[in-house]
């Protein structure tokens, strides 16, 4: 792994640590990997079953355009749907997953989240979709998630969790961040009573606004 590849490796680790020492999730569930950036067609990817605490750099494992890893250690099982999203979304520089707590629970009712909130449009689209079940690390879930993230960054995963990408680790962690607490607000909403969404209208406007959102 040569110095571009190592910062890399400690960013996609850093982000692992991140996104549990923020509360999205534990253990080691969930992974982190980063599109590199001297070798496009490939990502590192955090290793599987390994306490992100324990892992060095060296730990993270490069995943080329094939799915061949190369490294010490296996990668995520999950690292399909990484090799997948890189492939599908050439904007997509990093990509965060987690079994976070509010994400999950609908997940788990197979819940989408509506236009219940305008924050929903930050993601692409008038919703959040939850993407069908299929078991962990087959290309059956894959595919169901590049259909559910169809000109989405982030989708829930029915029985499973959440996954958002970005342009770089610290985009992804935020936008997953943020749909952690928009999943944690609509669980909220609905403990009120059915959900009053916005208009299609409004929302298109909404994604609009969001096009030149934040520093580019």
């Amino acid at each position: 792994m040569n110095d571009t590849g190592y910062e890399l490796a400690h960013r996609v680790l850093a982000t692992a640590r991140a996104m549990n020492s923020c509360g999205i999730n534990r253990g080691s569930a969930g992974n982190v990997s980063a599109r590199c950036i001297d070798d496009p067609s490939s990502f590192l990817i955090t290793p599987t079953g390994m306490d992100y605490a324990a892992c060095a750099a060296a730990d993270m494992v490069k995943v080329d355009a094939g799915g061949t890893p190369t490294g010490s250690r296996k990668p995520s099982s999950e690292w399909r749907f990484h090799h997948d999203i890189y492939a599908a979304h050439p904007e997509a520089g990093a990509v965060v997953h987690t079994h976070s707590p509010f994400a999950t629970a609908l997940a788990c009712q197979q819940q989408a989240v509506p236009a219940f909130h305008y924050m929903v449009a930050r993601f692409g689209g008038i919703d959040v979709r939850c993407a069908d079940y299929a078991t962990f690390g087959t290309q059956e879930l894959s595919d169901a998630m590049l259909r559910a993230l169809d000109s989405r960054c982030a989708c829930l995963m029915a029985h499973h969790g959440m996954v958002v990408f970005g342009r770089d680790c610290d985009h992804a962690l935020a936008l997953a961040v943020e749909l952690e607490t928009l999943c944690e607000q609509y669980w909220r909403v609905l403990q009120l009573g059915e959900a009053k969404l916005l208009p299609a209208a409004e929302m298109e406007r909404v994604i609009a606004k969001f096009a030149g959102y934040g520093q580019q």
